[in-house]
């Protein structure tokens, strides 16, 4: 009987997926074509075999693309861009594609996925936006955090807040700049709309959830942006505080003032 020939293994694909968050916004209005995959957010193919996700709070995800064709895109990307970011912050993975994957991370930290369908681009796309963005708003707030621990430290040790109330307007407006920011940018809770046509895609997303920690991130930026508003309104009512005891002294003084004013004139008058 003869061997049963081994069937020859399935082919390997790895391509690189890079999300960059490229500034504020990304205009994706007008930017519809007839061959785009998604519209929210907005997805395309590009290059020989590459595709592109466009994020509405500045991320692009491009993925299977060459530098040159990165460039491409991005040259067009920069004309819709709002509030562009000095330093572009990036998240890069590797993902292999073939049959015999099971959509997951491999030991060596790439991510196996069963084909390279639209679909599942959009949720690593997904998850990858959202992880870029969540790495600038932490080091927004973390930026913060440093400029409001000198504060808490003179106000633990000499027992009083400085009263530097230029520092601390301009401190109050940094956190009001960091909670827009933070709050404007992206929903961490939120799944991609293609979940609800895709429901088989959901065990992807909860581990590229997992990996990137997206929603512990999430939480923990919010509870620091709590703290920072919190210090913040204390620190704002500390120095009200302040200012009204300066004010009800300032017309004591005044009063007293008057009454002595008032009495050195009827003694001069009767002399």
């Amino acid at each position: 009987m003869d061997a049963k020939e081994t069937p020859p293994p399935a082919a390997l694909t790895r391509v690189r997926a890079r999300a960059l968050l490229l500034g504020d916004r990304i205009a994706t209005a007008g930017l519809e074509r007839s061959d785009m995959i998604s519209a929210t957010p907005l997805a395309f193919l590009a290059g020989a075999n590459g595709f592109v996700a466009l994020y509405r709070f500045g991320v692009a995800v491009m993925i299977g693309l060459s530098p040159l064709e990165e460039d491409e895109v991005l040259g067009q990307i920069k004309l819709r861009l709002s509030g562009p970011h000095k330093h572009i912050d990036d998240e890069t993975a590797i993902l292999e594609i073939s049959p015999e994957f099971d959509d997951k991370f491999s030991p060596s930290g790439s991510l196996a996925l069963k084909d390279s369908s639209p679909q599942r681009l959009l949720v690593v796309a997904d998850a990858l936006a959202k992880s870029v963005s969540l790495g600038r708003d932490e080091r927004e707030i973390n930026a913060v955090f440093d400029i409001i621990e000198p504060f808490a430290a003179m106000l633990a040790r000499k027992g009083r807040p400085p009263w530097r109330r230029r520092a601390v307007l301009k401190l109050i407006g940094q956190t009001l700049l960091a909670q827009h920011r933070v709050s404007g940018r992206v929903a961490v809770e939120e799944k991609p709309d293609v979940l609800w046509d895709r429901p088989d895609l959901e065990r992807l997303y909860t581990r590229l959830e997992d990996e990137y920690e997206l929603k512990e991130r999430g939480g923990t930026l919010k509870h620091k942006l709590q703290t920072i508003v919190e210090t913040t309104r204390t620190l704002t009512d500390m120095i009200d505080a302040n200012l009204a005891t300066r004010l009800e002294a300032t017309i004591v003084i005044l009063i007293i003032a008057e009454i002595v004013i008032s009495v050195a004139q009827i003694i001069f008058w009767r002399h």
